[in-house]
């Protein structure tokens, strides 16, 4: 088996950092918010049933994902989504995509072939008897 390149290693790691993040609905909702416009822990925390700490917790799993970036603003803390970083990943998940797809048709090119063979095989041959 060979391994990928130092460069693709560490681009799969922060791909599987940001679809790991991604797999949770809050944190989903936490990054659709925050394109929409900047939001602070204390705003975003109020729409959900569970702690501020626990809020908290999901922003700092976004940011060490690169999903998300805080800013303070006096007191509070603002967080904004790093489209650049969700970018990336919808380029990443195209490109598997892309991958599969073509997997797929491949496969049904060779079933396609093996139904002809299987069919060409059964088919009933003309045979001519010598008078």
């Amino acid at each position: 088996m060979t391994q990928a390149p130092a460069g693709a290693a560490s681009a799969d790691a922060a791909t599987d950092r940001v679809l790991r993040a991604l797999a949770d609905s809050t944190r989903r909702d936490i990054v659709s918010r925050t394109l929409a416009a900047p939001c602070s822990v204390s705003e975003l925390a109020r729409d959900y049933p569970m702690s501020f700490a626990a809020v908290q917790k999901h922003v700092a799993a976004l940011q060490s994902a690169g999903l998300v970036t805080k800013t303070r603003r006096g007191r509070e803390q603002l967080v904004s989504a790093e489209v650049q970083t969700l970018r990336t990943a919808r380029a990443a998940l195209e490109a598997l995509e892309e991958t599969w797809r073509g997997r797929i048709d491949r496969m049904g090119e060779i079933l396609a072939h093996d139904a002809q063979d299987a069919h060409a095989q059964h088919a009933p041959h003309d045979s001519k008897e010598s008078s």
